[in-house]
């Protein structure tokens, strides 16, 4: 506990250290934020349909939530605030029930009034989507059993069961609030359309190029956005967005930069550039897809996972990618997260790595895989996919084993992913609010969670995992928690947890009102942004 409260002290005093000073500054208005999308484009505009940031950053500006995490303490993990909701409510029914009061007066970019029902039918769809719709965080509210809306101004979730891991799964950033008439009319139409509640009304979107947004006047939140509009240019090149931030074409890149792009901004530009630096709620983890031989092989996928020598790659990866922390598929420094002790006893994280090889050799030769050679699905984005990947690569050839890496863009990536066209496919494990019993949801079996594209089933896993989401005592949850983690990640090798990431966002000073957070998909409205020029 005390590695946690650590942990969170430091990211809240880092955030708050990089931002000294601007809560005693009156926000000027007016002015086009410029920023920079570490994207070719993203694969759809539907916030209930994505995961990547590539959405977030491009949509979340035009759209309202039910709830979030507080935007002026979004490093906090238990500050939830209201967006559309008149107050955080108080549960009811032993912990069961919860009833939102929707906010009087607010209206949809067309005009049309929001109320419950426009609630109601867009967490329906999150939660129990239609067949034909894709919902990745389904799997999050299992806990839920009805959502409805007893008046136009009235919310109400009923639980099956108490769980502390609701409040933080129902402040998830993309769980924008959309407009029930065009989900009735077509469930598809916000994969390419834009019509929100949110500071931003949209302008403009060129595919691959930018997204433009201008300010709402008739934002329910008095005197915001304080910003005219802001363009989002999408980038995928790392040397790109530099430029674009050394040059001053661009003011901010909200995902993250690694330690040399900091550096060399600050030398260049001294105090014209500010930092705000956090750890990271994402870990780069290698998926297997089970259904490939010999991929369906427990033995093939623990010599993978034997192979990796974390303790001393990933700081060593740290000094040029945005990485920096090993650790379970567990957010370390969390409660629930193993200690070095018991981490240690987890297949690849030994620290004896010699032993750990001789080891995968002898599985690889036991399953007659002593030639392996596969190609490994990879995302083309520089931080940290690409860099992770060759460091994945050459980690593998030291037991043998041959690796190509395809790189796709986003859009065709997530697409092969999703049909299942690869064998091994390196991804990122992100989440926004700090919630392990949710966060590892990805990890369960793909008839459970749709993020999983391992396309294998495990009751064992399930019942390990029920126990922890369940639990109650805080050490008898932290036991169930490392047994589901040890499972996943050595008993049965689904998942191959290489690096949790550390977030480090360069930016130009006279920028205002943003506060950094262990995630990047948090507090990307833009609603408090302003410019101090």
């Amino acid at each position: 506990m005390k590695i946690a409260v650590r942990a969170a002290l430091a990211i809240a005093a880092t955030a708050l250290l990089a931002d000294a000073g601007q809560a005693a500054e009156s926000p000027k208005r007016g002015g086009t934020l410029t920023y920079m999308i570490p994207s070719d484009a993203p694969p759809s505009l539907d916030g209930h349909r994505e995961t990547t940031y590539a959405t977030a950053h491009t949509a979340a500006p035009f759209y309202s939530v039910l709830i979030r995490i507080n935007p002026d303490n979004p490093a906090s993990t238990t500050d939830f605030v209201c967006d559309l909701c008149t107050e955080m409510p108080q549960p009811t029914d032993a912990g069961k029930t919860y009833t939102f009061r929707i906010r009087d007066g607010v209206k949809f970019h067309d005009g049309t009034p929001l109320t419950a029902a426009d609630v109601t039918k867009s967490w329906q769809e999150i939660v129990f989507p239609d067949e034909g719709l894709l919902s990745p965080r389904q799997s999050n509210f299992m806990m839920v059993d009805k959502i409805k809306a007893p008046d136009p101004t009235t919310v109400v979730f009923s639980l099956k069961y108490a769980t502390t891991a609701f409040l933080p799964a129902l402040a998830d950033p993309y769980a924008w609030i959309y407009e029930k008439a065009i989900l009735d009319k077509d469930p598809h139409w916000y994969e390419k359309n834009v019509m929100g509640s949110g500071p931003f009304k949209f302008a403009g979107y060129e595919t691959g190029q930018s997204i433009e947004g201008v300010r709402n006047p008739d934002y329910y939140r008095q005197g915001q956005p304080y910003l005219d509009g802001f363009k989002g240019i999408y980038a995928a090149k790392q040397a790109t967005r530099i430029d674009a931030l050394r040059s001053d074409r661009a003011s901010i890149e909200f995902r993250g930069l690694p330690p040399a792009a900091r550096d060399e901004l600050k030398a260049a530009l001294g105090d014209q550039i500010a930092v705000q630096e956090s750890d990271w709620n994402c870990g780069s983890v290698v998926t297997i897809n089970e259904k490939v031989k010999p991929f369906d092989d427990v033995r093939v996928r623990r010599a993978l996972t034997l192979a990796i020598d974390r303790w001393n790659g990933v700081p060593a990866l740290s000094k040029i990618a945005d990485v920096r922390t090993v650790g379970s598929i567990v957010f370390p420094g969390d409660p629930l997260a193993p200690n070095k002790d018991e981490l240690t006893t987890i297949a690849g994280f030994g620290t004896d790595i010699e032993k750990s090889r001789a080891e995968a050799k002898r599985l690889l030769k036991e399953a007659g895989q002593e030639n392996l050679s596969f190609e490994m699905l990879n995302r083309d984005v520089d931080q940290p996919y690409k860099y992770v990947g060759i460091w994945a690569v050459d980690q593998w050839s030291k037991i043998g084993i041959k690796v190509t890496q395809k790189m796709m863009p986003t859009g065709p990536w997530m697409e092969t992913e999703r049909a299942g066209n690869f064998s091994v496919d390196l991804q990122a494990n992100c989440h926004a609010v700090v919630n392990p019993l949710i966060d590892v949801q990805p990890y369960l079996p793909s008839s459970v969670s749709a993020q999983n594209y391992g396309n294998y089933e495990d009751s064992e896993e399930m019942a390990l995992y029920g126990k922890a989401l369940h639990e109650t005592d805080p050490q008898k949850q932290h036991e169930a928690m490392f047994r589901f983690a040890k499972h996943v990640m050595d008993t049965q090798a689904h998942k191959l947890m290489m690096a949790w990431w550390y977030r480090i966002v360069p930016y130009r000073a006279y920028v205002k009102g943003w506060k950094i957070s262990p995630s990047h998909y948090i507090n990307q409205d833009l609603a408090t942004v302003w410019l101090d020029r």
